[in-house]
Parts: structure tokens; sequence; C-alpha cells
């Protein structure tokens, strides 16, 4: 399949020499990973062959080699930046690539990279009675706040969802319509912090169908590995999980505290990880329904989390055991460890990769504890120190008291009753709270946008969890209640706050606000690049 890159940056450059401070290398267990040079550009192959990123307003578009001087094709924007972008990979060919942009203005636009002609343009009516009195800009009929994140339906033609920083999700038809009228909904569904609504028009027209999640901005969603179902955070710092299908809610996590910014699942589908506003890293068990640790070793928010397909084992560990009905015996295992790579990109300019091991996906107490707590019933498990890098943080804040009861995890049901200036994505073949107030005080990084205003169509469902009443519950568990992961690596490899990163079979990618787009050879690998452009997102497909 034919990769193609989108991105986001403020100007082009040649790369400038790297400062002495920053890493330009780093060594995991596989070997050494290199930051490599503009003479080692990627050349025109099956696994790279057409590039688009923007630059500020501008889209660039490349073929054959991430030559950022040599550009076949772009397009200036006026009055709006482009914030996010999806391709469509299902239907890449050699005669079409789909292209969705979204815009800080709240459009969406449809793109052919090869069919230079065809282009379509989605929430962009505006209605004849606001143009004399507020002018076309603002009075979108759809949606007027900033797109976050745009994505095609996995395996679709024709459908994809955008989120907005109204907290809304649209689903859209490329070949319908959006009307000349602001769309009237009815209400579908409805659950724990979101509703479902139908566009009520007598002819198909766009959008089919608006989901109001959270409070405040949605910034991220991901699908599942199988399509089937939907993660999506919030500024509320909730992590809601769909099926998307039946619309049905079939999991939730809290932040620790401060909004989430980012999401990505394991290619098994079965953990889900999310960044954000608490400086953490936090993995989510799809199938268990709670959290199952937290990764500490940002000193500000996390932009970017990916799961790194393309390094350790994803099949779950088989144990021994007597009869049937007796349970496994935890010290014996008939196969291997099994890891999980991901990585994570802050506004700290660090990146960090992290493992995930059996021992933390499958805690067993020693033998000793398991006496204790085969006697004492719920009994309390001796819990160690914090450790010392939680310190660090600028924005963590320490939890109350030193200890406290841990007994088996509890398990969350299935179905429960900013947007950043830069995103990325990866494809195969309202009022802040007194913590948030805290946070803003301590850090000024973040440019993520928050909105105040109620959704039209109806208000959410149930509004915003209490912080103070979710911590300590399976929602929300306590810093020493899950595992505190500490990072394989944390370098600094840039001086503006990452907003990229990316996991290739034969690189790693990055990029920073500044523009600096670092390509990372994993070890063995050669015949890759480094290249300036200016805060970058995008897509690959």
């Amino acid at each position: 399949m034919a990769a193609v890159v989108s991105g986001a940056a403020e100007g082009l450059a040649a790369l400038p020499a790297q400062p002495l401070e920053l890493k330009s290398q780093f060594r995991t267990r596989e070997g050494s990973y290199r930051l490599l040079g503009p003479e080692s550009r990627p050349r025109a192959g099956p696994a790279r062959s057409r590039v688009c990123f923007n630059l500020g307003r501008e889209l660039y578009f490349y073929g054959g080699s991430l030559d950022l001087h040599k550009p076949i094709d772009k397009r200036i924007y006026k009055g709006t930046q482009p914030t996010c972008h999806d391709f469509n990979q299902f239907t890449a060919a050699a005669d079409t690539i789909g292209l969705l942009v979204g815009f800080s203005a709240g459009q969406v636009q449809y793109l052919d990279l090869v069919k230079k002609d065809t282009s379509k343009l989605f929430n962009e009516e505006v209605s004849p009675a606001c143009v004399g009195e507020r002018g076309q800009s603002g009075a979108r009929l759809i949606d007027k706040t900033k797109v976050t994140f745009v994505k095609w339906l996995p395996e679709t033609e024709r459908l994809f969802l955008a989120s907005h920083a109204s907290g809304h999700l649209y689903l859209y038809d490329a070949e319908q319509p959006c009307g000349a009228t602001a769309p009237q909904y009815n209400l579908l569904t409805q659950g724990e912090g979101f509703s479902v609504f139908a566009c009520k028009s007598k002819t198909p027209r766009n959008p089919l169908l608006k989901w109001a999640v959270g409070e405040g901005a949605l910034n991220e969603f991901a699908f599942s590995p199988d399509g089937r179902s939907l993660a999506c955070v919030s500024q509320d710092g909730c992590l809601r999980v769909f099926h998307f299908d039946s619309m049905l809610l079939q999991g939730m996590m809290k932040s620790y505290f401060g909004g989430l910014l980012c999401v990505c699942w394991s290619p098994d589908g079965r953990y889900v990880v999310t960044g954000g506003e608490d400086d953490l890293v936090t993995v989510w068990s799809f199938a268990e329904g709670r959290v199952v640790a937290r990764g500490h070793g940002h000193k500000s928010w996390v932009n970017a989390v990916a799961f790194d397909p393309f390094t350790g084992a994803a099949q779950p560990p088989e144990l021994s055991g007597g009869e049937e009905d007796e349970p496994p015996n935890p010290l014996v295992r008939r196969s291997p460890a099994v890891t999980y790579r991901f990585g994570s990109a802050g506004q700290d300019t660090q990146f960090c990769l992290w493992d995930l091991t059996e021992d933390v996906l499958y805690p067993r107490p020693p033998l000793s504890c398991a006496r204790t707590l085969t006697r004492l019933g719920d009994a309390s498990i001796p819990v160690p120190g914090l450790p010392r890098s939680l310190s660090r943080s600028n924005s963590l804040p320490q939890p109350a008291g030193t200890g406290s009861a841990r007994g088996p995890p509890p398990d969350v049901p299935l179905a429960l009753g900013i947007g950043r200036f830069a995103t990325l994505t990866l494809q195969e073949h309202k009022g802040p709270s007194n913590a948030e107030k805290e946070h803003k005080r301590y850090h000024s990084l973040g440019n993520i946008s928050r909105s105040g205003e109620k959704p039209p169509g109806g208000a959410r469902s149930r509004g915003r969890l209490d912080t103070a009443k979710v911590l300590g519950t399976a929602l929300c568990p306590r810093i020493h209640e899950v595992p505190l992961l500490e990072p394989l690596i944390c370098k600094k490899i840039a001086h503006e706050r990452l907003t990229v990163l990316l996991f290739l079979e034969d690189c790693i990618v990055t990029a920073c606000q500044e523009g600096l787009i670092c390509t990372w050879a994993r070890p063995g690998k050669a015949g890759l690049s480094s290249q300036n452009g200016g805060s970058p997102s995008g897509t690959v497909v």
C-alpha cells in the first residue's frame, strides 16, 4: 500500500544544525535509533510514495521523496487554517487519493490529490439571514467551532467523522449535501455523559448523526482495529468507548485530573492508551473495563500517544495449571513475557518509549501476600513508595495519604446507563474544575480551546463527573492503586512542544511546534530523512 503523509507547519526551511543539548540517538534492547540528516531522504517505493502536510495556511503535496523544497502542488487558504487531516486508505489507488482536511473555522474539505478538480466543502453553508448581520465567519450552520479531528470510517468509501471544540461529533456522507438551512435533530439515544441525534429531514442531508460527548472540546477519537468500537477523549478528562453501530457506551475512564488530549488502541484491540493534562499516560483495559497502569515520565501535557505495532508481542500468556476446576499456577508460564511497546510525545519537548509487560497486565501477589489474603480476606497489601520522578512534574498533584488497601481490581460494566493545533494519525492498508485551574497556574504552554457554550439540540446526559467523588473508584484509581510505569527511554528531542508521533516499519517520525520534522531510523534501517517544516500534523496511509 502506498504511503501518504500529511502534516502542518509554519514555514519551509533547511534542517538546522542540531543543538548539542538535543538527543540525536537513543538505545533500547533492539539497538540504537538514530536521527538521520537531509542527505538520507526517503526514496519512492511501495512504502512511501505520496506526502502531504500543511504549513500554517498552506497545504503542500509531494510525490516520490520528502524533499520539502520540491512540492508537486500546494493550496493556500485565507481566513482559516488546517487543523487536522485524514486519508482514505480503503479507496487509495494510483488514480485516486481521498483527503479530508479540518479547519479552524469549522469547515471540512474533501480533496482528491490525483483528481485535482475534485473538491467538496462541508459545514460551509451560511443562512441568508446571517450573511448581512454577521458575515460568513461564525455563521456555520452545523458547527462554528474548530475541527479538532477528522477520520474516515474504517473500510468505507463515503462516511467520515469530524469532531469539534464544541464537544460534538458529526457523521457525514461525502456524497450527500449539507443543506441550505440549519439542521434539525431528533434524539436517538443518550447515556452517561453523551447523547446521539439524527438529522431530521425529508431528503438525505448532512450530518447524518450528531453525537454530544462529554463537556468541553472533544479532542481526539480512534477506532478499534476491528472498526467496531470508537474511543473518544474530551476536555472533561473522560475516555468514553462506544460500540459504534449500536451507539452504546461500552466503558469509561477518568483522567487523574485535567483534560485528555490523545488516544490510541493497541494493535490487537485489547488496550487503550490516553495522554493529557495530568502529564500521565494511562493504559485502560478494554476487556476488563479498568485502568491497568499509568506511566509518568513527562513534565508537562502529553500531546500524542501511539503503539508501535512492529515491536513486541501481542498474545496473552498461557498459564499452566491442574484440573479444569483448579486455578492456574501463577508461577509457571508456558510462553515468554508479553510486551507492548508504545510511545508518547509531550509539551515538555520529550519523547518517551514505554514497555507494557505481562507482569503489569497480569499482576499476581507474592505467595506470602496470597496466604495473608486467604486468611484475612480483605487485608491490605503493602505497596512501595511512589517513584522519585513524580516530584519533577509541573502539574501532577500528590495524592493525599501514603497508602490504602489494594484488593482485586474492580471491573467496569461493559454497558454504562483542542483542540490542539496539530494532530497525527496512522492508517494501515465549560467551566474548568479546581484541579484544572490549579494546573493552568503552573503551566502556560497549553493552547487547548475550551467551549463554555451549551450544546444545541439538547444537553448531554448527566453532565460532568465530580472529580472528587470519582477519584479512588474504578473510573479513576489513585496513583498508588495501579502500577506506575517508568519510561524505557525519555529524551529531549526538540526546543518546542512535540505535536506528532508516528511509528513506521523502518522508522519513527516526530515533529514539534517550531516545525522540525525528524526521522529516527530503527536499528539496522537507513535511507530516511529529517526535515524542517513548522508545527506538523498529519496522516499516513
